[in-house]
């Protein structure tokens, strides 16, 4: 049986992975995240996903199956990261409150010397957000970590009147996809 890995020291991947039922072990890459002036949000996270999963091959057994994945939030054409403090939270919670915005996650698979991209995606919508609000979310500490400063499957629920598409693509892992990737890659001939 291939050996399947998982390049990513997210816990809510490792989490969401676990349910393919399907042994894997956790590699944690190091990639930069910076977005080049031209690159379009749906290119920008395909080509960190695959970073990530090519690099995640380096430090492991050759021959084994590497998912890569990252996730953005994307409003307004600007793509929301992780928040670099609590200013740049603020200003993002002001930006989604009150209006709908795009989670995208890229998943790669890199096996054999190829890597295959897929893409998941979803239409968020928030309530309107108080200042109280966006400060008692940041002092939770859980908007630290995650993409456009938000967890849907935490505290920030209770933000989200609307999800339109994959809810698993806005958590970091949508299964559906990652299983195909991975279906598709075991039923690939060997090349060499």
């Amino acid at each position: 049986m291939t050996a399947l890995v998982l390049a990513s020291g997210s816990p809510r991947r490792y989490e969401l992975l676990q349910l393919l039922d399907r042994p894997f072990t956790v590699v944690r890459p190091d990639i930069p995240e910076q977005r080049s002036a031209r690159e379009t949000p749906i290119a920008y996270v395909q080509r960190l996903a695959a970073q990530k999963a090519e690099a995640g091959s380096r430090l492991c057994e050759q021959g084994a199956m590497v998912l890569g994945a990252d996730t953005i939030v994307v409003c307004d054409q600007q793509v929301l990261e992780k928040p670099r403090g609590q200013t740049d939270f603020a200003n993002m919670m002001e930006l989604l409150s009150g209006r709908s915005h795009q989670a995208i996650t890229a998943v790669a698979l890199h096996y054999r010397q190829r890597t295959s991209v897929t893409t998941a995606m979803a239409t968020v919508t928030f309530k309107p957000l108080s200042p109280e609000e966006i400060r008692a979310y940041w002092a939770s500490g859980e908007p630290a970590d995650k993409a456009g400063g938000y967890g849907i499957q935490g505290r920030a629920a209770k933000f989200v009147t609307k999800v339109e598409g994959s809810y698993l693509a806005v958590v970091g892992l949508p299964l559906y996809e990652t299983e195909q990737l991975i279906v598709q890659a075991e039923g690939e001939p060997d090349e060499r």
